[in-house]
């Protein structure tokens, strides 16, 4: 008999919700996407509306239904989502203050705070976390300080898939790579540090936390939900888990030293550790991988498609219209005629540097540069943050695996060979064009969840791959000295002069 069953996948992004369908051979049946928007009410703040998520769940269904997937073949749901990102609730799961998305800097002191009450080291050892002001529980001790109204009716403390969980299905119940995202998870134990709840909030009274769930873990869709969305009461809905994990699942990047590079307003580099493996240096975070055993070594560079999408706009390019930018920097050579450009314009940093303090720099700047210089030396200094991370990866003691690569600027096979080429490692690349890879791991987490698993098929046959190559390994080799001198040199909060950068590349 066939199987005609459909398992879908949503994945709450920074800026949509996508969503896709997968058949039980693996293969996409169909896809939505939906927008929302991110309020900056001041300097730092980065919020949503989580009533605009639900507003793009019931879209994107409706796409879904309308196109290809129609509900009576749903056989599960499983979610996916933008870590850490911060909705305070009532009893009943209603929002008493809008989100908190990764992208808000307004609590980083709060951050550090928080740390040095447990020991910097003592938290990462036991959480895998490096722990600042874009966690949970720092977020939520700015929020009862600058807000304490809204806290008069807070009861539950929950990520942003946790919400999507408790309004599919009634339930508050978190995933353990979710979890890590506010700051006080255990890796070891499996569960939430309760001597590090004892000293967060700074002296106000935390709400409850969700309780933590395996991610294929199978609760039901309420009726209510149900007539919402137009589809079968008592639907399986697996728990999901955070983006990254389930983008690197999507990507096919399971076998230990693969990475998954999902770039997307910010990018992912994660890479796959069979073993819970620390670093003395706290340059990567540690997050459990869902629908596959083992671990996620991650760094997230803050400012790569974002950064993009700024340049364009400055440059005068119209919105959805930076291929032009990525255009325009491949028709110059690495190096961008002497530009150092440190890309830190989120600001701060996530990546192996770890930095909060960092911003974006254009260092060499002369007349005689043009737009297509700068734009160039934007995407070097994206690539070399790239193979920063990239080795930290190696020095961890991953072999040299591939990077599986996802998002906006993987679509460019100049970005493509060059991160190749600096970071010497084989870059695979799905050239069907699919941009979804966090859903289709939610989807291949909804298929776990009852029972079946699927080998996904599609686009592989697409799959393109770019070789390092040996003859601009000195070349990158130069750049990259060049761009630790101007980091080093930003540090310092000296300026450097254009002949001490280009000494480097003689």
């Amino acid at each position: 008999m066939t199987d005609d069953r459909l398992f879908i996948g949503l994945d709450l992004g920074t800026s949509s919700l996508k969503a896709v369908a997968l058949g039980a051979g693996g293969e996409v049946a169909a896809r939505a996407h939906a927008r929302y928007v991110t309020q900056r009410p001041e300097p730092g703040a980065a919020e949503q509306d989580p009533h605009d998520w639900w507003a793009a769940v019931e879209s994107a269904v409706a796409q879904l239904r309308d196109g290809g997937a129609p509900a009576a073949r749903w056989a599960a749901i499983g979610l996916s989502g933008m870590i850490p990102t911060l909705v305070v609730t009532d009893g009943d799961g209603e929002p008493v203050a809008p989100a908190i998305t990764w992208e808000d800097a307004r609590s980083e002191s709060l951050g550090d705070a928080l740390r040095e009450r447990l020991g910097p080291q003592h938290l990462y050892a036991r959480t895998g976390q490096w722990v600042d002001g874009r966690y949970l529980l720092p977020m939520f001790e700015r929020l009862g300080r600058t807000a304490p109204e809204a806290l008069e009716h807070a009861r539950w403390l929950l990520g942003a898939k946790d919400w999507l969980v408790w309004r599919l299905t009634g339930e508050p119940a978190t995933d353990p790579s979710t979890a890590t995202g506010f700051g006080c998870f255990g890796l070891e134990s499996g569960d939430w540090l309760y001597d590090v709840l004892d000293v967060a909030g700074g002296g106000l009274p935390l709400p409850s936390l969700p309780g933590v769930w395996p991610s294929e873990s199978a609760l039901r869709l309420s009726a209510d939900a149900a007539r919402r969305l137009g589809l079968p009461a008592g639907l399986p809905v697996a728990v999901g888990a955070a983006d990254s994990v389930l983008g690197c699942l999507g990507l096919g990047a399971t076998d230990p030293g693969d990475v998954a590079y999902v770039a997307g307003t910010s990018t992912v580099v994660l890479g796959v550790a069979d073993r819970l493996v620390l670093d003395d240096r706290h340059r990567y975070l540690v997050t459990p991988l869902a629908g596959t055993p083992g671990w996620g070594l991650e760094m997230d560079l803050l400012a790569t498609g974002s950064a993009i999408r700024w340049l364009a706009g400055l440059l005068g390019e119209s919105r959805g219209d930076e291929g032009r930018l990525m255009a325009m920097a491949a028709g110059v050579e690495p190096g961008a005629g002497g530009l150092s450009f440190l890309p830190f314009v989120a600001p701060g940093e996530q990546g192996a540097l770890w930095d909060a303090t960092l911003s974006g720099t254009i260092i060499g700047l002369s007349l005689s540069h043009g737009q297509a210089q700068v734009a160039r030396a934007l995407v070097d200094g994206i690539v070399l943050e790239s193979r920063r991370c990239l080795d930290v990866l190696e020095q961890a003691g991953l072999p040299r695996g591939d990077v599986h690569l996802a998002g906006g600027s993987g679509a460019d096979p100049v970005f493509r060979q060059q991160l190749a080429d600096a970071s010497r490692r084989r870059v695979v690349w799905a050239g069907d064009g699919e941009t979804a890879h966090s859903a289709i791991g939610a989807a291949l987490l909804a298929a776990g969840a009852v029972g079946r698993r699927l080998v996904r098929v599609d686009g592989r046959q697409h799959r393109e791959t770019a070789l390092p190559r040996r003859s601009e390994a000195a070349r990158w080799d130069k750049l990259w000295d060049r761009h630790e001198l101007a980091l080093a040199s930003i540090r310092a909060a000296r300026p450097p002069a254009p002949g001490d950068l280009e000494a480097r590349l003689v």
